[in-house]
């Protein structure tokens, strides 16, 4: 997917992108590109693969969700920026935080939020574990995003936490989609969470299978998770 087919395939839901917001991913790609050098933030490194399978990718939770009516959202394990960013350039309004271990990464985001000229976003280099027990950011999100970090039982701990009643934890996953939810029916119940939707969907020019995966937030969780650093993964609530 070439940056043209890009803008058309975002136009044909919906989404339409003005000359800045077109320049700002082309800015992200070509700083991607250049920091990847320096660190592994993506194994994709051809820009019609980055425009399709992060970009666009990113961008397809917003075909199920409207973001035009939240105000903010948290993204657990973001990485390179994924789905935050993209959802940012396309969504300027949108206040965004990013959680990730990797102090690096943080770099390499602080240096790309200056270079696309966003501003409302803020990264933290933290454990979801430990952010999530923080006052200043439990339940306090309309969405918690997380894409392709760890199957749901996990991610449900990491992220439901964070997200506020009423709110949305949004997962996005792969063909695992089903299996994982049937798996993680019980941890996403205990932790204050509601299965609302599961979208499923092709990228487009290839065949490969995404869910986005909608939790609503309908009760506090309980003030014991998420657990210590380490723990969500080794003992999954499953």
């Amino acid at each position: 997917m070439n940056p043209e087919q890009f803008t058309l395939a975002l136009m044909d839901k919906g989404i339409e992108l003005n000359d800045h917001q077109k320049k700002q991913f082309s800015i992200y790609y070509e700083t991607l590109i250049e920091w990847n050098e320096k660190i592994n933030l993506t194994a994709l490194t051809d820009k019609q693969d980055v425009y399709l399978k992060h970009f666009y990718d990113s961008i397809s939770a917003a075909f199920y969700v409207d973001f035009n009516t939240v105000e903010n959202i948290c993204d657990v394990g973001a990485g390179a920026g994924f789905p935050s960013l993209p959802l940012k350039i396309c969504f300027p309004h949108l206040q965004v935080t990013i959680v990730d271990s990797l102090k690096k990464r943080i770099g390499f985001l602080n240096e790309l939020a200056t270079k696309l000229e966003i501003d409302n976003v803020a990264f933290y280099h933290d454990r979801a574990e430990n952010f999530g027990k923080h006052t200043q950011f439990r339940e306090t999100f309309d969405i918690v995003t997380a894409r392709a970090v760890a199957r749901m039982s996990v991610l449900s701990e990491l992220c439901l936490p964070l997200v506020k009643k009423g709110g949305s934890f949004v997962a996005m996953k792969g063909a695992q989609a089903k299996e994982e939810i049937s798996v993680g029916a019980s941890a996403i119940e205990l932790l204050g969470g509601t299965l609302r939707e599961t979208y499923t969907f092709t990228l487009p020019n290839e065949d490969s299978e995404r869910s986005i995966v909608i939790v609503e937030k309908t009760k506090k969780t309980p003030k014991k998770y998420p657990r210590k650093a380490g723990t969500p993964n080794k003992d999954p609530i499953e």
